[in-house]
């Protein structure tokens, strides 16, 4: 029973070499960030220029952030239980607001995102620590230290929020930059100092199923927004190939993320003593680039699907090339940091993009997306079929 937990009444129970499943009210939860990555891959259409990268790049990392923070905390409480349950709803309540206010929160509703962002931050991370007992002093430790981190950077938050143009810009980069250093820096803080590994540690199985999950979210918002809009166009063969073109490129994605890379993260961190610290390198940190990539080719797709033929301009060449790219970066960091070396098909993939740029200009955006889809099957194939020999042969021996 919940009651007899050692852990905490709250907190999940942890049976040896078994999987703690995703539950529902995390999937519920996550039905929020779909809509966030909708609203982040349509600002970066409407505002395509190089401030508008830099205060969309402000959103996303914000978005992944609260949405990586909560996947950590449930993976130590357990989601099944009415209070966590309770939190998780007014956690979507908070990322309904931050979602609405992504498109203007550099203009009129800077304040309502700021607040929204700093309610979900601070607000979970009191729960968790109000949830953990008292005799499990370093996680209690390590719920101060996170709590003192974020308190930080929420007011930095809300000072952008009640601030204009550039200064909320600046505001916002600061908050950004104390929490994305605070894991790195084991969340320091005077009295109690660093946390150790042991207050880290995760069930690493359901940490690598949220993360794929996220995964699933952008391609599944890249899949949906494709096909809306095909349907509003003109089925013209152009149309049509750009479309299929499109789908190509996202089943290459997830066939590269999937069919080798996740399962083997999985098994990874469930085995890795150092789960904590795994976790923290793998899922937080070098998934982003991976879901970066995903959505900035979502925004090449729509470009693609509206303006098939002419010349590419700038937004096609650096949206069509530029996502795989920063995924496959991703990607080929993240199975380094699971498998210990780097994939041959993902570091040339990686090349044959960079020399596909060079020319990009003098395609047409249809033949653009063509090419780096075919990259990216290249890419998808070859790591099947170099991999699989590897495990032919390792049977053999």
């Amino acid at each position: 029973m919940a009651a007899d937990n050692p852990h905490g009444a709250m907190f999940r129970v942890i049976t040896p070499n078994q999987h703690s499943r995703v539950t529902n009210a995390e999937l519920f939860f996550d039905l929020v960030f779909v809509f966030a990555v909708t609203q982040i891959s349509h600002a970066l259409l409407h505002h395509f220029t190089p401030l508008g990268a830099v205060h969309v790049a402000v959103l996303f990392l914000a978005v992944w952030w609260v949405w990586v923070f909560t996947a950590w905390v449930t993976n130590w409480l357990n989601p099944e239980l009415t209070p966590v349950r309770l939190l998780l709803f007014a956690m979507m309540l908070g990322g309904l607001v931050l979602s609405t206010t992504i498109p203007t929160a550099f203009e009129g509703r800077g304040l309502w995102f700021a607040i929204a962002y700093a309610a979900m931050q601070v607000g979970r991370t009191a729960f968790w620590l109000f949830a953990t007992p008292a005799h499990r002093t370093l996680v209690r430790h390590n719920a101060i230290r996170i709590l003192v981190w974020l308190s930080v950077s929420a007011s930095f938050w809300i000072l952008g929020g009640l601030a204009h143009d550039e200064a909320r810009l600046w505001f916002w980069i600061a908050a950004l930059t104390i929490e994305y250093i605070s894991p790195a820096a084991r969340f320091w803080v005077p009295r109690l100092g660093f946390s150790s590994v042991e207050a880290w540690a995760v069930e690493g199985g359901h940490m690598a199923e949220r993360c794929s999950l996220f995964v699933i979210i952008a391609l599944g918002e890249a899949v949906v927004v494709n096909g809306a809009t095909f349907a509003e166009l003109e089925w013209t063969a152009a149309n049509i190939l750009a479309f299929v073109s499109a789908l190509v490129g996202a089943i290459a994605m997830w066939w590269v993320y999937f069919h080798k890379g996740a399962e083997a993260g999985s098994e990874w961190i469930s085995k890795s003593t150092e789960s904590g610290r795994l976790a923290r390198l793998a899922y937080t940190y070098l998934h982003l680039p991976i879901v970066a990539g995903i959505i900035l080719t979502a925004v090449s797709d729509e470009l693609v699907l509206k303006h098939p033929t002419g010349h590419s301009d700038i937004r096609t060449v650096l949206s069509t090339i530029g996502g795989p790219l920063v995924f496959l970066v991703g990607t080929i960091l993240f199975k380094h940091s699971v498998r210990g070396f780097l994939q041959l098909s993902h570091g040339i993939g990686i090349i044959l993009l960079l020399v596909l740029w060079w020319f990009a200009s003098e395609l047409s955006p249809l033949w653009l997306s063509i090419a780096t889809s075919a990259i990216m099957i290249v890419v998808a194939v070859w790591e099947s079929v170099s991999l699989g020999s590897k495990v032919e042969e390792a049977e053999e021996r």
